[in-house]
């Protein structure tokens, strides 16, 4: 209850000139890394952060392996709106606190939904504010990176801005698919990839999806094969 008292009192005090509510978003970065800080045996290592814009617009896109996605992806650090299922707006405190970052909320299926779920993204974008999504829709069962809806890369195409992948290993030991038991032990590693320019696919939509998505399996396999199906990282983040 106290961190929610204190996203609202930023919020009250900042929107008047950050009208975009960058530094509440930084605010619930923390928030949610404190869940991290707190497990001594959960560890996260970030790289590449120096591919991430600070402001301008840029489509993000990361792997979804669980509901820890969530925690780690807020270690980025950098200003960005999520788009969430509107069932994760109704949670108590963490719920309240994304509408007052005024994510993007999402009904999966829900043609109605979804269309306004992409007009707020264009929105956003238009402001020079990125958004982050998980282009495979749900959380990947088995850790590997499943087929790609095409909305984050119409977005890019559209709106003529970077996509800029996102690889997770690890965060499956977090919260997992078909289960509520934290795990014991959990060693995340997010790299972040340099931005993919959709100009140099003409337009083409399902190109670019494959192009990335292609990259983020190549990045995957990299990453477990150095670091072990399980990333090795640590409390720090690079």
């Amino acid at each position: 209850m106290a961190l929610f008292l204190g996203a609202l009192v930023l919020w009250a005090l900042t929107r008047p000139f950050d009208r975009n509510g960058r530094i509440l978003h930084l605010y619930s970065c923390f928030w949610a890394q404190l869940y991290m800080y707190a497990n001594p045996l959960w560890h996260l290592r970030v790289e590449g952060r120096e591919h991430l814009p600070w402001r301008g617009p840029a489509v993000l896109v990361a792997n979804h392996e669980s509901l820890g996605d969530i925690l780690v992806l807020f270690g980025l650090y950098r200003p960005f709106k999520w788009v969430s299922k509107a069932a994760n707006f109704k949670l108590p405190l963490i719920g309240w606190n994304m509408w007052l970052n005024r994510y993007v909320p999402l009904v999966r299926g829900d043609r109605e939904s979804v269309g306004k779920m992409m007009a707020a993204c264009e929105r956003w974008l238009a402001r020079g504010v990125p958004i982050l999504m998980f282009p495979e829709g749900t959380r990947s069962p088995d850790g590997n990176i499943k087929a790609f809806k095409d909305g984050a890369f119409q977005l890019a195409v559209k709106m003529q801005c970077p996509v800029i992948p996102v690889v997770l290993t690890g965060t499956a030991k977090t919260l997992p698919k078909h289960g509520l038991v934290l795990q014991t032990t959990a060693n995340c590693h997010v790299q972040v990839l340099p931005p993919v320019d959709p100009a140099a696919f003409g337009g083409d939509v399902q190109a670019l999806l494959e192009h990335v998505r292609n990259l983020m399996i190549a990045e995957k396999a990299r990453l477990e094969a150095l670091l072990g199906p399980v990333s090795q990282g640590s409390n720090a983040s690079a």
